[in-house]
């Protein structure tokens, strides 16, 4: 405790509760532990697993909404094509490939699925932005050092006819699954990741 200051122990007692609760810690009568996470982080790539269940575009949008979460006009355009096309009882492992492992002039999408076919990654199914969308909240998508997770899906039109990738996004304005134009050239952010699939197990339906 000597390197540390009047402001943070002070800090350490509100934490725990205060006064009383910082007596029962100090009894044994109180614990503390880390904060379990269904993510883990290795060398700039985030990696969990996601369920599918079989639900459709239609079922997603109402399912999101239900729970509090917003759904772009161009996003429910996207999940309401012929092009999305769900799967049932198939466990994806997830890699997110963080936007800092590139240069700011590499982080252009060719680029980014280049180097996930590289490491032996593989094209998602489009369902995995619902589900990553679903999964983590925003604080937990922050605590990721993110803004943005693309699903690297195949791109589907919107209803502007455009290709468009679904991303799991947070900010001030709520909690957002959100659709955005894929152009092989198009330069991203630093704070996006990018997802990709390692592994599916299971029986499509």
């Amino acid at each position: 405790s000597a390197d540390l200051t009047a402001g943070q122990l002070n800090a350490i007692i509100k934490k725990l509760g205060g006064y009383e609760a910082a007596l029962k810690f100090l009894r044994g009568e109180l614990s503390v532990s880390e904060p379990t996470r269904n993510w883990r982080e290795e060398d700039g790539v985030i990696y969990f697993e996601v369920n599918s269940d079989g639900t459709t575009g239609e079922e997603w949008i109402a399912r999101l909404e239900g729970k509090g979460f917003r759904v772009g006009d161009y996003a429910k355009s996207v999940l309401r094509s012929a092009d999305f096309k769900p799967t049932t009882g198939i466990t994806t492992e997830v890699a997110v490939l963080e936007g800092m492992l590139f240069e700011d002039h590499e982080r252009i999408t060719k680029n980014i699925r280049k180097v996930a076919a590289d490491r032996k990654m593989e094209t998602p199914n489009a369902e995995i932005a619902c589900l990553i969308r679903e999964l983590f909240t925003d604080k937990e998508i922050k605590a990721m050092g993110l803004i943005w997770i693309v699903a690297m899906h195949e791109p589907i039109k919107d209803s502007d006819g455009v290709p468009s990738l679904l991303c799991a996004r947070r900010g001030d304005d709520g909690r957002w699954l959100s659709a955005y134009y894929d152009e092989p050239g198009g330069r991203w952010n630093r704070e996006y990741g990018f997802a990709f699939a390692v592994s599916q197990v299971g029986t499509q339906q």
